[in-house]
C-alpha cells in the first residue's frame, strides 16, 4: 500500500486517512454488517451506518454526507475506505462536490469500483445554501447566523434554506429536555432497590436504564450519554457485540466516565472479535457473564411459585363432601371410642368394636386425598415443564463479531441483536442501526400505530444539536413486534427489570380450562346431581325406618346414635362415589400425558384446547415450502438474459435448446454483468453468514441462502460483509408476501442510482420491457425485451415449473436522482419513493430454478390423512404449475380436484367459493389474506380447519383457524405466538401425529367416561337396594369400601385409560363431528350392558347366593359342635344352640357379603380392559404391552384388593374368604369380557332405536314423578342453600383463609422473594386464590344450569 497517506477529515475525534495503515488483530476478519447496508467496519462508530444520520449537516435533510466504510484485505490490513458522498448527482444543478477519485497508484488493487471521496474536508454545502457551521462539521463557507458548540440547549431559532426549500428549526423540544441527571434518573419510591447493586462493574444500574421507558424518556436517554454512553458503561461493543470469553469484568466504569462528552472512542484493537474459522457456538466458558447476570439478572421470568404438595393435598381435601364426610366418621369414631370405653358390654359380647368404621373411614379419606394430591403434583410438574420448553426459542446475537443463534434465556445485558420483519421482540433496547423499522407496540403500550424507529446515533445527534422532539423513538420495547425493516440494537434490560417481564409477572395465570373439560365439568355436575338424588332418597328413606322402629329399639341412646350416623354416612359415601370428579382430572391427564410425548415428536402445543381440537380436524391448510418439502434449497437451473440457460444436472438438456453447466454459462458473464449480478443476489438480500449447529452457513431465508450459495459457487463472491461493506444502501423495499419480491436501491460512483428487484418470475417479467443485449459485453447495453424473448422468457419459466421448481427472476433499472422526479414518496419520508410507482420499465436480467425436494414420507402421510377424512389443501405462493406439479407428487392433487391462483379466488362471492371450496385442492400465487379468506369460509361450512404459516402476515389465518401451526424454523416470531401449536421441524409429518394424539386424547376421555358411568350406576344402584332391603338398613358396600371403588374410579382408571398411546389404526376412522355428543350410542351400550351384567351378579350373589353356594345347611347343630364356644360358652342348652346358629349365620353373611364386593372390584377391573376399545373390534388386548401405566395401575389394583381381603377385617367389614369362595368371584366377574363381544355384536342402529324407545317411554312416566319430587324437596334444597350459604361457605373460607396464612407464613420461614417481580407473583397466587373463595361462595347460591344434551348417536 505504496503513496502518501492523507488525512481526508477529521469526524468525531476520528482521524480517517487515506490510505490507513491500521493493522487489525492477527488472524481477525471482517465485522458483521450492518443489517441495511452493512457498512459498520473498523473503527468507525456504528452511528455511520445510519442513513438517515447528517452529522456535518442539519438533521433535517435526508442525505449523508459521508459513509465511510473501511474493508479488510485478506492480510488483515484495512483496504482503501468507501466513502460515499450523498450530495445530489453530479448532473444535479444543485450538485457543489465534486469528486476525489484517486489515481491507480494510490488505490489498493481490490478497492472497491464505487469508491468516492469528498473533494476536500472544507466542502461548500450540499445543494443550496447552509445558515449554520457546528464546532464537530466540515468547515462551511457559506452565511452562518449562529453557532453551537457541542450545547445540548439553545434557545435561539434558526431559518435556514437549502435547496430551494425552507426549514424552520427550532430548539429541542422533548419532556425532560431541560432536566438535570439526578431528575431524569430520579428512582421511584417503589423500585429503590434497582437502583442499588453493590460491587458493580458497570456504569449504570438496572433502574436507571429503566428509566429510559415506561415511559419513553429521551431525557434519560440524554442522562445516560446516549447510544455511546450506554456503550461505554455497559462494557459492551455496538459492532462485535459481547465476548463469548467474558467472565467476570475486572475493570469498572463509572457514570461520569460513561456519560461524559469527552471520552474517547473506543480503537479498533479493542473490539473483542474473533477469526472467521472459529466456532463459538460449541465454546463452553465456565462462568460465562458472570457478572452480568448478577448485576442484571439473564432473560429468564422467575417460575410463577410452584403450589407446594401440601397446598395440593389441602385442595384435593377442600371438598365440602369430603368434609362433611369427615365430620360424619368424627362422631362415629367418638360415638364408638365411647360406646367401647364408657358403656360396659352386654352379657355375653366382648368390648365394641364400632370405631373401627369411623376410623377406617378417616383413614380412607386420607389415602384419597393422598393420592388425589400426588396425582395433581405430577401433573403440575409436567406442565410447568412444558411452559418452560413453550416460552423457549432462538433469537439472532452478534457475539465476538459473528452472528449467531442463542436461547432467548441467553440474552444478556449489553447484547446486541437483529431485528427483521416478524421478530418477537425478546428484551428492552436501543436501536443501534436500521433501516425502515416499525414496530406494533400495542401490546406493550397500547399504541395501536405503527412506530417508527430513529437510530440511537441519530437521536443523540439530535439531543446534541438542539433539534430532538418527543417524536423521536430510538427505544425498542420488549413484548412488541417488528412489522418491517431490519437492523440491529443494543440490549438495555432482560427478565424481570424488562418491560415485558413486568408486565407478565403481574399476568401469570392457571392452565386453561379446555372446552372438552368444561364439557365434562357440566356433565359431571349434572351426574353428580343424580348421584345426590339417589343418595339423599335413600338418606330419608332409611331415616324414616330408623323413626318409625324407634319405640320398639331397647338399644343405648349412644347406639341408636351409632346407627344414625351408619345411615348418613352410606348416603354421604353414596354421594362420593356418584359425583365424578374424575372426568376434568381425566382431561388434564391425558393432556399433560399427550402434549409430553407430542413435543417428543416435534409438536410443542402451546394452547391444550388445540390438541384436543385437532383430532377433530376436517381440513388442513398445508404450507409448501418446509413443510411438505425439505426446504433445503439448490440453484439446479436458470436463464441468464434471455439466451443462456444453464443447469446443474445435464440431464435436463432439452434438444430443442442448448444448455450449459452452471460453471460454462457464469463464466460467459463479462466482469459489469457479473458485478450486476452479484449486486442482485447478495446487496438484495437479508440473509447473512452466521453459524447454526456449530458450523459456518448463511442464515436467513432459504431461498436467499441458495442464491448466495450459487454466488459463492460460481460468481467468486467473498465474504458477505465485504461484497456488501463497499456499497451504499439508499432504500430498502422488504420482501412482500402480496407483490411476492424485495427491492434495494444503491448509490453507484457515477452518483447515480440503480433499483435491484428479484421476485416471482412471472410477476417479475410483467414488469420488464427491456433486457440486456449481451451478457458478455464491457458495458450494460439494453435492448427492448421483444414479444418472442418475452414468450421463450415465459416458456422457460413454465418449463422450470412443470419441473417442481420455484422461479426466482431478477431485474434492475438505472436513475439519475433518488427519488426520482415525479414519483410518489412516503409521507414520513419524503427521500423515500413508493415501490409501485418506480417498479415499472425494468431491465430483466434472469431466471433461476430453485430446486425444494419433497420430504420424506410426506405423499404417506397426506395419504394417511385422507384415510382418516381429512382433506389435505396446499396454501402456496409458488405458480400454479409449480404448485400443482409438487401438489401431484404430493397426493394432495387428484383428477377431479380444482387448482386456482389466488388474485382469481378472492375475487369470488361467498357463495361461488362455498360452491367451489369441496373440490379445491391449490391455491397458487396466495397472499396469506387469501389464506386467511379461505379459513374462514372453510370454518363457515362447518369444517374443523388446521392451517400451517410462517410469516407475519399469517398471523390472522392461524388465529382464524380452530388450530394454528407454525414453523418452528422458519416460522417467525409473530406466527408462533398466533399458533396453538409449534412444529419443531417444520415437517408435514409432524401434523399427522397431532392429528393422531389429539384422537388419542378425545379416546381417552371417552374411555374413562364409559369406564366411570358403568361403575356409577352399578355402585349407587347396588349400595341402594341392598341398604333399602337390609333389615339393619346396612348397605352391601360399606362406607370404606366405596371409598376403596371411588379411589378405583377417579385416579387409577383415570391414569390407565388416560395413557394408551395412538397407534396409525386411529387414523381409520372419519373426524368425529363439531356437535357430536360426548356419549355415543356405542358407548351407551356398553355402559347399560356392563351395568346390567353386574348388578345381575351382585344381586344373584346378595340375594340367592345363600341358597346356590348351600349356606342354609351349614348351621346345623350337628355341623357346628363345639363351635363359637368363645361367643356362646356362657350360655347352655338350647341358648347356646341359638347363639351358635347366629353366630353361624353372622359369619356367612360377612362371607357372602365379601365375596359380593370381591366380585364387584373384579368386575371394574376386567370391564378396565373393556374400555380399551370404544369401536365394536374384539382385540381388547391390543398395545396393552406398549402401556406399562396401564400395566402398573392394574398390579395396584389387583395387589391392593387381595390384601384388603386378606387384612381389611374390621375396618373393611368383611372378612377372609377361602379358595373355591376365591373362585367364585372370579369366575363371577371374568364373564364380563365376553360379555361384552356380545354387546359389540350387537348394530349400534338396533341399539340406538332401542334406547330411544325406552328414553321416551321413561321420560314419560319420570316427568310427573320429577314435579312431585320437585314440590317436595322443594323445603329441602332450599334449606340446604341456606346452609350452605351460612354454614359451609364461611366454614370454607376460614379454613381457606387459615391455611393460607400458614403456607404464607412457611413461604417466608422459606425466603423472601428475592426482586419484587416474585412479590408480584406471590400476591398474584394470593388474590387468585381469594377470587377462588368468592367463586365458592357464590356457587352455592347459584341456580342450577339446564342439563346438558345427550344425543344419541351412531359410531362408524
Amino acid at each position: 500500500m505504496g503513496g502518501p497517506v492523507v488525512k481526508l477529515v477529521e469526524l468525531r475525534g476520528i482521524s480517517i486517512y487515506y490510505p490507513p495503515r491500521i493493522e487489525s488483530q492477527t488472524g481477525a476478519s471482517p465485522l458483521p454488517p450492518c443489517p441495511f447496508r452493512h457498512a459498520i467496519q473498523g473503527g468507525l462508530s456504528p452511528r455511520a451506518c445510519d442513513s438517515s444520520i447528517s452529522p456535518p449537516v442539519a438533521p433535517s435533510t435526508s442525505r449523508l454526507p459521508a459513509i465511510l466504510s473501511p474493508v479488510m484485505d485478506s492480510n488483515g490490513l484495512l483496504a482503501p475506505p468507501t466513502i460515499h458522498t450523498s450530495s445530489h448527482p453530479p448532473d444535479s444543478p444543485n450538485s457543489d462536490v465534486e469528486d476525489l477519485t484517486p489515481s491507480p497508484s494510490s488505490a489498493v488493487d481490490h478497492a472497491p469500483s464505487s469508491l468516492q471521496v469528498p473533494i476536500s474536508p472544507t466542502a461548500k454545502s450540499l445543494g443550496g445554501e447552509t445558515l449554520r457551521s457546528r464546532a464537530e462539521s466540515f468547515n462551511s463557507t457559506a452565511e452562518t447566523t449562529r453557532s453551537r458548540a457541542n450545547s445540548f440547549n439553545s434557545k435561539a431559532e434558526t431559518t435556514r434554506s437549502r435547496g430551494n426549500s425552507l426549514v424552520t428549526t427550532v430548539r429541542s423540544r422533548f419532556e425532560g429536555d431541560d432536566w438535570t441527571t439526578e431528575e431524569a434518573l430520579r428512582p421511584d419510591k417503589t423500585n429503590l432497590k434497582d437502583f442499588e447493586v453493590d460491587n458493580s462493574p458497570f456504569a449504570f444500574s438496572p433502574g436507571q436504564l429503566n428509566k429510559t421507558l415506561n415511559p419513553k424518556s429521551l431525557a434519560a436517554y440524554k442522562a445516560l450519554g446516549g447510544i455511546y454512553g450506554l456503550e461505554y458503561g455497559l462494557q459492551t461493543d455496538l459492532v462485535a457485540g459481547l465476548s463469548v470469553d467474558e467472565t467476570s469484568i475486572p475493570g469498572k466504569v463509572s457514570f461520569d466516565e460513561a456519560t461524559s462528552p469527552t471520552r474517547s472512542q473506543k480503537p479498533l484493537e479493542a473490539r473483542r472479535i474473533i477469526a472467521q474459522d472459529v466456532i463459538v457456538t460449541d465454546r463452553q466458558v465456565q462462568g460465562q457473564f458472570h457478572d452480568r447476570k448478577r448485576v442484571f439478572n439473564d432473560n429468564r421470568l422467575p417460575a410463577k411459585k410452584a403450589i407446594s404438595i401440601w397446598q395440593l393435598f389441602w385442595n384435593a381435601y377442600n371438598d365440602r363432601v369430603l368434609m362433611i364426610l369427615t365430620v360424619a366418621a368424627v362422631i362415629s369414631l367418638a360415638l364408638g371410642i365411647y360406646e367401647a370405653v364408657g358403656q360396659p358390654p352386654e352379657e355375653g359380647e366382648g368390648p365394641s368394636v364400632d370405631w373401627v368404621e369411623g376410623l377406617a373411614i378417616m383413614v380412607a379419606v386420607i389415602i384419597v386425598v393422598l393420592v388425589t394430591g400426588l396425582n395433581d403434583y405430577r401433573r403440575e410438574k409436567q406442565f410447568t415443564a412444558l411452559n418452560a420448553k413453550k416460552d423457549d426459542r432462538q433469537v439472532k446475537a452478534i457475539r465476538s463479531g459473528k452472528s449467531v443463534m442463542i436461547s432467548v434465556f441467553d440474552v444478556m445485558v449489553g447484547d446486541i441483536l437483529h431485528l427483521e420483519s416478524g421478530d418477537a421482540i425478546p428484551a428492552d433496547g436501543i436501536l443501534v442501526s436500521g433501516h425502515g423499522v416499525r414496530c406494533d407496540e400495542s401490546s406493550a403500550t397500547g399504541e395501536s400505530d405503527a412506530m417508527k424507529k430513529t437510530a440511537g446515533s441519530e437521536a443523540w445527534q439530535r439531543i446534541v444539536e438542539g433539534s430532538a422532539t418527543s417524536k423521536l423513538d430510538p427505544f425498542i420495547i420488549s413484548g412488541s413486534k417488528v412489522l418491517e425493516g431490519v437492523g440491529t440494537y443494543l440490549v438495555t434490560s432482560v427478565g424481570v427489570n424488562s418491560s415485558f417481564g413486568k408486565i407478565m409477572m403481574g399476568l401469570q395465570t392457571e392452565n386453561e380450562e379446555t372446552p372438552l373439560q368444561a364439557k365434562l365439568s357440566r356433565m359431571a355436575n349434572w351426574i353428580g346431581a343424580l348421584g345426590t338424588s339417589a343418595a339423599g332418597l335413600l338418606f330419608f328413606v332409611l331415616l324414616f325406618r330408623f323413626v318409625a322402629g324407634l319405640p320398639n329399639n331397647t338399644e343405648s341412646p349412644a347406639r341408636k346414635g351409632q346407627i344414625f350416623l351408619d345411615i348418613l354416612i352410606v348416603a354421604i359415601t353414596i354421594i362420593v362415589v356418584a359425583v365424578p370428579e374424575g372426568l376434568p382430572v381425566a382431561v388434564t391427564l391425558a393432556l399433560s400425558f399427550a402434549t409430553k410425548r407430542m413435543f417428543k415428536e416435534n409438536n410443542l402445543v402451546r394452547h391444550l384446547r388445540a390438541c384436543e381440537t385437532m383430532g377433530n380436524a376436517t381440513t388442513i391448510c398445508s404450507d409448501k415450502t418446509g413443510t411438505l418439502t425439505q426446504n433445503k434449497m439448490t440453484v439446479v437451473a436458470g436463464l441468464l438474459g434471455t439466451q443462456v440457460n444453464f443447469a446443474r444436472d445435464m440431464a435436463m438438456n432439452d434438444e430443442k435448446k442448448s444448455v450449459l453447466t452452471l460453471a460454462a454459462a457464469f463464466g460467459k458473464l463479462s466482469p459489469v454483468t457479473r458485478n450486476l449480478l452479484l449486486q442482485s443476489v447478495a446487496i438484495n438480500s437479508t440473509a447473512f453468514e452466521g453459524e447454526e449447529d456449530g458450523k459456518a452457513t448463511y442464515l436467513g431465508s432459504k431461498t436467499e441462502t441458495a442464491l448466495l450459495t450459487m454466488a459463492k459457487e460460481f460468481l467468486g463472491m467473498g465474504p458477505v460483509a465485504e461484497e456488501r461493506a463497499g456499497v451504499e444502501v439508499v432504500q430498502l423495499f422488504p420482501f412482500d408476501s402480496d407483490r411476492k419480491c424485495m427491492g434495494v436501491v444503491i448509490r453507484l460512483a457515477s452518483g447515480s442510482y440503480r433499483l435491484l428487484v428479484k421476485g416471482a418470475a412471472e410477476i417479475m417479467l410483467a414488469h420488464a420491457t427491456q433486457e440486456l443485449s449481451d451478457i458478455s459485453g464491457v458495458s450494460l447495453d439494453t435492448a427492448v425485451l421483444s414479444e418472442s424473448a418475452s414468450m421463450l422468457v415465459s416458456a422457460n419459466i413454465e418449463d422450470f415449473a412443470t419441473q417442481s421448481l420455484r422461479t426466482i427472476a431478477m431485474l434492475y433499472r438505472d436513475f439519475p436522482q433518488w427519488p426520482p422526479a415525479e414519483v410518489q414518496t412516503l409521507e414520513e419520508d419524503r427521500s423515500m419513493a413508493v415501490f409501485e410507482d418506480v417498479f415499472d420499465d425494468m431491465v430483466f436480467l434472469g431466471v433461476v430454478g430453485i430446486q425444494d425436494p419433497l420430504r420424506d414420507g410426506v405423499a404417506h402421510s397426506v395419504k394417511r390423512c385422507q384415510d382418516a377424512g381429512i382433506v389435505v389443501r396446499m396454501v402456496t405462493g409458488d405458480n400454479l404449475t409449480t404448485a400443482s406439479a409438487i401438489a401431484v407428487q404430493c397426493g394432495i392433487k387428484t383428477e377431479k380436484g380444482l387448482v386456482m391462483e389466488g388474485p382469481k379466488f378472492r375475487q369470488l362471492s361467498d357463495e361461488d367459493m362455498d360452491s367451489i371450496l369441496p373440490n379445491l385442492q391449490v391455491l397458487a400465487r396466495s397472499s396469506p389474506d387469501d389464506k386467511r379468506i379461505l379459513v374462514s369460509r372453510l370454518k363457515h361450512l362447518g369444517e374443523t380447519v388446521a392451517v400451517t404459516g410462517d410469516g407475519t402476515n399469517d398471523g390472522p389465518a392461524l388465529k382464524m383457524a380452530d388450530v394454528g401451526f407454525s414453523m418452528g424454523i422458519a416460522g417467525t416470531e409473530v406466527a408462533k405466538e398466533a399458533s396453538a401449536i409449534i412444529l419443531m421441524d417444520d415437517n408435514f409429518s409432524s401434523i399427522v401425529k397431532a392429528v393422531m394424539w389429539g384422537r388419542s386424547v378425545n379416546d381417552a376421555v371417552s374411555k374413562f367416561l364409559q369406564f366411570q358411568l358403568t361403575v356409577n350406576i352399578t355402585a349407587v344402584i347396588l349400595a341402594f337396594v341392598s341398604a333399602v332391603s337390609s333389615p339393619d338398613m346396612h348397605s352391601v358396600l360399606s362406607a370404606v369400601q366405596l371409598l376403596w371403588v371411588n379411589l378405583i374410579m377417579d385416579t387409577f382408571a383415570a391414569l390407565a385409560l388416560a395413557t394408551d398411546a395412538p397407534t396409525e389404526k386411529i387414523l381409520d376412522r372419519k373426524p368425529t363431528p363439531k356437535r357430536a355428543a360426548l356419549i355415543t350410542t356405542n358407548m351407551w351400550k356398553m355402559i347399560i350392558g356392563q351395568a346390567i351384567y353386574q348388578l345381575i351378579v351382585t344381586f344373584v350373589l346378595y340375594f340367592a347366593g345363600y341358597n346356590i353356594l348351600g349356606y342354609n345347611d351349614r348351621c346345623s347343630i350337628q355341623d357346628l359342635g363345639q363351635r363359637y364356644q368363645e361367643e356362646c360358652g356362657f350360655l347352655t342348652g338350647l341358648a347356646f344352640e341359638t347363639c351358635q346358629i347366629e353366630h353361624c349365620n353372622d359369619s356367612l353373611r360377612t362371607q357372602l357379603n365379601t365375596m359380593v364386593f370381591n366380585t364387584f372390584v373384579w368386575m371394574q377391573i376386567f370391564n378396565e380392559f373393556n374400555n380399551r376399545r370404544l369401536d365394536n373390534k374384539f382385540n381388547i388386548f391390543e398395545g396393552v404391552l406398549r402401556n406399562q401405566f396401564f400395566i402398573g395401575i392394574n398390579c395396584i389394583m389387583v395387589g391392593g384388593q387381595i390384601m384388603i381381603i386378606f387384612v381389611g377385617g374390621t375396618a373393611f367389614q368383611i372378612t377372609r374368604i377361602d379358595g373355591p369362595q376365591w373362585a367364585v368371584c372370579i369366575l363371577c366377574a371374568l364373564p364380563c369380557l365376553l360379555w361384552a363381544v356380545l354387546l359389540r355384536c350387537i348394530p349400534d342402529k338396533y341399539a340406538a332405536t332401542v334406547f330411544g324407545l325406552a328414553a321416551r317411554v321413561w321420560l314419560a312416566g319420570a316427568r310427573p314423578t320429577i314435579r312431585v319430587l320437585a314440590l317436595l324437596f322443594r323445603p329441602v334444597v332450599r334449606g340446604w342453600r341456606q346452609l350452605s350459604k351460612h354454614v359451609f361457605a364461611p366454614t370454607s373460607r376460614f379454613s381457606r383463609r387459615t391455611a393460607g396464612k400458614i403456607f404464607k407464613k412457611k413461604a417466608a420461614e422459606e425466603g423472601k422473594p428475592h426482586n419484587k417481580g416474585a412479590a408480584a407473583a406471590t400476591a398474584d397466587v394470593e388474590a387468585g386464590d381469594s377470587s377462588e373463595m368468592k367463586e365458592l361462595a357464590s356457587s352455592t347460591a347459584s341456580p342450577q344450569q339446564a342439563p346438558p344434551p345427550i344425543t344419541l348417536t351412531t359410531a362408524t
